[in-house]
């Protein structure tokens, strides 16, 4: 019989050399590997880790515990606090002052515009009342002759004339005076009335004056002087008179609205 020990320890079967071999070539492999990672950089975990020191406290008491907060410190931080809040309670408290204010403007601009309105109409109403009196005494200077004259001769037409510068209720009483009574006692005595107002002997500017103005309503006061002839008197007769005459402004023009003889 073949010893089957004997051949395997001779020169070696191929199964025992290829399992050599492999084993050789694996640990080649393993120190390749080994060789690749100690060149490699180390990781990030790797990197920062390391050997934990430990040191020792100074001295023998150990740390001294960190000192607390001065009272000091602590009212300065609250003042700090506080002071951050400020702003927000001031925005708070500036919002309804400017709202006082925009209203304040507000009511001073009305209020300035209505005083420059109420100027306005008081300058203007007070050029209109100036013009008044001009055109007023003008009218009542014109009118008083005609109203006051009268000729028994003509007096329909005296009467008609008068008229024209008459306006309102005066008018139409003056109509039912002249027809009543002024007319018929000129025809029956041939009475005559001519009426002038006074003036200076000198020539100057008739007696009569402004007594209150308005835009549409003036009072004026004449200085009259009647010269008046009938078959009742001897010659003639002159009457001083002072009459106060109203005159209402209307769409003609100023008229007589109110004779009265003081």
């Amino acid at each position: 019989m073949v010893n089957t020990t004997s051949r395997g320890r001779g020169a070696g079967s191929p199964a025992r050399r290829t399992m050599t071999a492999a084993a050789r070539a694996a640990a080649k492999r393993t120190r390749r590997v080994e060789h690749l990672a100690d060149e490699a950089p180390p990781r990030a975990e790797e990197r920062y880790s390391g050997r934990t020191v430990v040191i020792d406290p100074p001295g023998g008491d150990g740390w001294d515990d960190p000192p607390e907060p001065a009272p000091e410190s602590e009212e300065l931080s609250q003042e700090a606090l506080e002071s951050e809040e400020v702003p927000e309670e001031s925005a708070l408290v500036r919002r309804p002052w400017r709202r006082l204010l925009t209203m304040a403007l507000c009511v001073v601009l009305a209020g300035g515009l209505i005083a420059v309105a109420v100027l306005g109409w008081q300058y203007r109403e007070g050029r209109r009342a100036e013009q008044a009196r001009g055109e007023a005494l003008a009218a009542a200077r014109k009118a008083a002759p005609v109203v006051l004259s009268y000729d028994y001769r003509h007096l329909d037409r005296d009467f008609a004339r008068a008229r024209t510068h008459l306006t309102g209720s005066f008018r139409a009483e003056y109509g039912r005076t002249t027809t009543k009574v002024v007319g018929p006692t000129a025809r029956k005595y041939h009475g005559v009335v001519k009426a002038t107002v006074a003036a200076p002997a000198d020539g100057g500017r008739p007696a009569a004056s402004v007594v209150s103005a308005g835009p549409d309503k003036a009072v004026v006061l004449l200085f009259v002087n009647q010269v008046t002839t009938s078959t009742q008197v001897t010659g003639s007769r002159v009457d001083l008179n002072r009459v106060r005459m109203t005159l209402t402004r209307t769409s003609e023009g100023w008229k007589v609205s109110a004779v009265d003889a003081l």
